[in-house]
């Protein structure tokens, strides 16, 4: 066991200081638009597997096809939200990091259940396959933000 004091790494430079400060707000903007990109990929594959399924004749092809959609779309989602939250917590560096993506994510889900003018709906109530996915991406996120909140931060080396 030692008694010297402990040493301290010695400050980051004042540029140094900026520029993580720059990388950070890009990450941040990237985060957003990662989170947008991903609701509206979701919403593309749930809006073209609710019509190959109610394409088919049915059936077992109709049974297996959207069993595998399912699992498939599910499965794609929630790695999907994984993998935008990682990066948020890697490149923003904030435990509240996700909700930069999850916000954006959202805003997107509730634009697409929502009815147009003309009467376009990207979401309707009677696609399960859309609902499942959407509520697969907000427990995921849920889960996520709520994960990196409560654990606590590393320890300083």
């Amino acid at each position: 066991m030692s008694v010297a004091p402990d040493q301290q790494p010695a400050a980051p430079a004042r540029s140094g200081r900026a520029l993580d400060l720059a990388l950070r707000i890009a990450g941040g903007v990237v985060t957003v638009w990662a989170g947008v990109l991903a609701a509206v990929l979701e919403l593309l594959f749930a809006t073209w597997a609710w019509e190959v399924v109610k394409g088919r004749a049915g059936g077992l092809p109709k049974a297996v096809v959207g069993l595998s959609a399912t699992l498939g779309g599910l499965a794609a989602v929630v790695v999907l939200t994984v993998l935008v939250g990682w990066f948020a917590h890697a490149a923003v560096g904030t435990r509240w990091a996700v909700a930069l993506a999850a916000l954006p994510w959202f805003v997107v889900i509730l634009a697409g259940g929502t009815r147009t003018t003309e009467g376009d709906l990207a979401l309707p109530s009677d696609n399960v396959l859309g609902l499942a996915l959407v509520v697969a991406g907000a427990v995921t996120f849920a889960v996520l933000g709520f994960r990196q909140l409560v654990v606590p931060p590393p320890a300083p080396r």
